[in-house]
Formats: structure tokens, C-alpha cells, sequence
């Protein structure tokens, strides 16, 4: 016997720029939203009656009328705004996840209205809204730090295949992924997320490290230490290799100066830190 399992659809990628003109001075929200419905789809599946299926279209064009008729914010906001939107109008749909990218705008200049596309990381958050409540994973990604000293890795496990040598002291550098679940709801998102991401980089910076995993621990701690409202972090932090260059055969010495940056293969460091209280975390990560 054959059956439907678990299924669900939607929009993805809606790109959405909002400009705000306060005067001649103009601010830009440029997001990246991602709508996705399950609920009471079998007969779509099984005999392609189309009644319970709201258009992923319609999707896209309600992200866009709602960014004119409410504004956009904190992310966060916006995609609960549209979460419980879908919940709300469609009986078929009982669960709602939204998935939203900002990308950040700075100013150019002395005047109001050019910008130029910051090299900051990608702020990011999950909404999911059904009928036993609503939760948010706020984040980021594309965080890139480096310390040029305080990093050591040795007393490591080997074998017969081990060819890498201890080291007292090394650049240690990161390109951090991370996402956080909120026990409650902040009173304020954006004031959330900078604090978080303040926890994140003061630990990476403070933290003598003897492994990238301990430094992925103190991360994860100076988060929940710093924001009461936070239950749950999760970190992947990929090992950004720095090799010190052999200069001995141009008769050069090389203490700790000149060095190779690897893109790959990379050591990839991955893990959560969480309240021991934290509520369970449902359907929140997916």
C-alpha cells in the first residue's frame, strides 16, 4: 500500500526592496523571502483537485502588497506578519513557515539617497506560526572574524595518517553560521539581534582558544548570558586554514608573517548551545 506522507509548498526566493523617503533622506530594506504552507493537501496530490491550494503566485504577491500595507521592519515582524496571515485566511493551510534573507545598505556619501551594498554578514530568521503556537529562529551567516594569535591546537589524537604538527600559536579564522531560538518573544528584534551578534564576536575575541570547539562553546554561552530571551544557538563554523609559507628556499625568514589562506579542504566545526530548562523546540529548526 502507497501513501502521502509529510508535504508542503510555497515561494521561494521573493526578492523585495523597500525604499523609504523620509525627506531627502531614504532608507532601504532589501530582503529575500521564502513562504512555505502545509496542511489539508492530500486530495491535490491523489486527484489534483487544486480547491485547498492557495498559489505560490499569490504567495509572492501577498509579501510585496503586505511590504506596502504594513512596512517592513525587523525581519522577524514581518515574517510572523505573514505566517500568521496564511494560517489565518486559508482553513486548508495549518502551517505556515516563512524563511527571510536581509542583505544590508549603507550610505554613500553626504547626501540621503546613495547606498552602497555593505560587506557585512546575512542576517536571517525562520517564522513558523500553526496551531500549537508560533516560533522564531532569528541568525546570521557570512560572519567573517580571525584572530592573528591566542589560538593553539595541540594534545590532539593520532595515528599512523596524522602528518599535522602541534602548535603553541596560529591564526584562527572563521566564517560564522548561526542561528538562534527565542525562549519568548524580544520587545525588541533588532535590539535582539545586535546583542547577539555583539555575544558572538566579544567571546570569539576574548576567548584564548585551544580548539575551534571551545571557541564555538564560549560563543554559544556569551549568547544565552547576553540575551535572556534566547533559549538555543547553533553554530557551524568551517576552519579557515592559515599555513605559514616556506620561505627558506629565497634565503628568507618567515616568523609568523607571511602565510597561505586554504579554501579547501576545511575542518568544519558544528554544535548547539542551549538553557538546560529550554522548551522543546518543535518544528522550530526546520
Amino acid at each position: 500500500m502507497v501513501v502521502l506522507g509529510p508535504n508542503r509548498y510555497g515561494k521561494a526566493e521573493t526578492r523585495v526592496v523597500q525604499v523609504t523617503r523620509h525627506g531627502d533622506a531614504h532608507r532601504v530594506k532589501d530582503l529575500n523571502v521564502s513562504t512555505t504552507l502545509s496542511g489539508d493537501m492530500t486530495e491535490v496530490h491523489l486527484s489534483g483537485d487544486n480547491s485547498a491550494v492557495l498559489p505560490t503566485d499569490t504567495q509572492k504577491n501577498t509579501v510585496y502588497a503586505f511590504a506596502k500595507k504594513h512596512g517592513i521592519g525587523a525581519i522577524e515582524d514581518f515574517a510572523l506578519l505573514l505566517a500568521r496571515h496564511f494560517v489565518g485566511t486559508q482553513p486548508a493551510v495549518r502551517h505556515a513557515r516563512v524563511a527571510i534573507e536581509e542583505y544590508t545598505w549603507e550610505r554613500n556619501g553626504s547626501n540621503g539617497h546613495s547606498f552602497v551594498r555593505a560587506g557585512r554578514e546575512t542576517r536571517t530568521c525562520v517564522a513558523h506560526v500553526d496551531g500549537s503556537g508560533e516560533r522564531v529562529v532569528s541568525g546570521l551567516r557570512g560572519l567573517v572574524v580571525m584572530n592573528t594569535t591566542n589560538s593553539e591546537f595541540r594534545g590532539f589524537a593520532s595515528d599512523e595518517y596524522t602528518t599535522l604538527t602541534e602548535t603553541r600559536d596560529r591564526i584562527l579564522a572563521t566564517e560564522v553560521a548561526a542561528s538562534w531560538r527565542h525562549a519568548y518573544f524580544p520587545t525588541y528584534w533588532d535590539k535582539s539581534h545586535e546583542t547577539a551578534r555583539w555575544a558572538l564576536l566579544a567571546a570569539f575575541a576574548d576567548t584564548y582558544s585551544l580548539s575551534l570547539q571551545q571557541t564555538l562553546y564560549a560563543m554559544g554561552s556569551r549568547v544565552l548570558a547576553e540575551c535572556p530571551e534566547i533559549c538555543e544557538v547553533r553554530l557551524s563554523l568551517p576552519n579557515k586554514h592559515h599555513f605559514e609559507v616556506d620561505l627558506s628556499h629565497f634565503g628568507l625568514d618567515n616568523d609568523g608573517e607571511i602565510f597561505f589562506a586554504a579554501d579547501r579542504p576545511y575542518g568544519l566545526i558544528e554544535g548547539t548551545v542551549l538553557r538546560e530548562d529550554a522548551p522543546d523546540a518543535g518544528p522550530a529548526w526546520e
